[in-house]
């Protein structure tokens, strides 16, 4: 799949009041913001036109855009995200992705569903069932994908917080694994690069287009990858690490 555009949020002040599961301490703001120029420049140097959103100090966690809406390549999902305090980021987004979709279709309550939750492999979406996105959210998702011709998968998570906490699709049938998902029968049809335990936080990487952008610091997943013949790039991620946030939760790409 060949993405061209990207959309993002700066963060705001508030973003270090937001939420997390961690223990990494409370995150530097300014050091916060040159990390997400930063990803913003590399999602550039892949090839992307990127969207940056202004901060929402309404919403502390709403630079991790991805949980708000799915986007494919034949409709925009806005999602209806788990967290009671992340839930009215979608108002925004609303008024956001009719500039670049006909087609939008809504998760509705009872139903909830974060983005980061779900994972495109080519034309098959896998949905994780976790503490921000149930059953009736998922079951929703597959009912409106299957619309468009795309299969859904359902996965019950046992210890990751999102779906892609752990996992990340690389593209030519090749998986990134890491903790629950290595021996999983859901995912033994693809190639595995498998992510030790240690450094589990560099399964959450993103391809790309011609690289894979993974986060900085994590020496035995960049090489594995780059022997597989991509091209990488490292961002340093500390300060949104400390809020649960990975790369993949930085932006909405399509």
């Amino acid at each position: 799949m060949k993405f061209s555009r990207a959309i993002v949020r700066k963060p705001g002040n508030s973003y270090v009041n937001g939420l997390t599961t961690s223990d990494l301490g409370t995150p530097d703001f300014e050091l916060a913001l040159k990390q997400h120029a930063a990803y913003v420049e590399a999602l550039k140097q892949t090839g992307l036109d990127v969207t940056v959103l202004e901060a929402d100090e309404r919403f502390p966690d709403s630079t991790f855009v991805e949980d708000s809406a799915v986007l494919t390549e034949k409709c925009a999902v806005i999602t209806n995200p788990g967290a009671e305090s992340r839930n009215g980021e979608i108002e925004d987004m609303k008024l956001v992705l009719p500039r670049f979709y006909d087609t939008i279709e809504y998760i509705q309550a009872p139903g909830f569903l974060d983005g980061g939750d779900v994972m495109q492999v080519d034309n098959h979406f896998y949905v994780g069932l976790s503490t921000r996105t149930n059953e009736e959210g998922a079951i929703q998702f597959r009912e409106i994908l299957s619309k468009y011709g795309y299969e859904v998968t359902i996965v019950p998570l046992k210890e990751f917080f999102h779906l892609k906490t752990g996992i990340a699709y690389l593209g030519n049938d090749l998986l990134v694994l890491a903790g629950e998902f290595i021996d999983s029968e859901v995912f033994s049809q693809y190639k595995h690069l498998i992510v030790e335990k240690e450094v589990e936080y560099s399964a959450n990487c993103i391809h790309i287009n011609d690289y894979v952008i993974i986060p900085k610091g994590f020496e035995s997943t960049k090489k594995q990858i780059t022997d597989a013949g991509y091209n990488v790039i490292e961002l340093d991620m500390s300060e949104f690490r400390k809020q649960d946030g990975g790369l993949s939760c930085l932006s909405l790409r399509f």
